[in-house]
């Protein structure tokens, strides 16, 4: 077998790998909104439970430093007695 064809067939591989992923990325998105939606229908507003779920995918300190920061901004803009 040539390298071109040793070549083509790893590089098939790569794709092959790749697109099975993008499936499987898809199907799990499908899911992801299934869930989204059945969250909805129980009365759970879906922004904020996207909100909770990202935020915790943050470290604990992370996300203290970013509250603080946030109320500084909200004080700082409604006169609540910030910087």
């Amino acid at each position: 077998m040539s390298s071109n064809g040793v070549v083509g067939e790893r590089l098939r591989a790569f794709v092959e790998r790749v697109q099975r992923l993008e499936e499987e990325i898809r199907v799990i998105n499908d899911d992801k909104a299934d869930i989204y939606k059945e969250a909805k229908g129980e009365g759970f507003d879906t922004k904020i439970l996207k909100m909770v779920i990202r935020d915790l995918r943050k470290q604990p300190h992370e996300r203290e430093e970013q509250a603080a920061v946030y109320d500084l901004y909200m004080d700082a803009l409604t006169g609540g007695g910030g910087v």
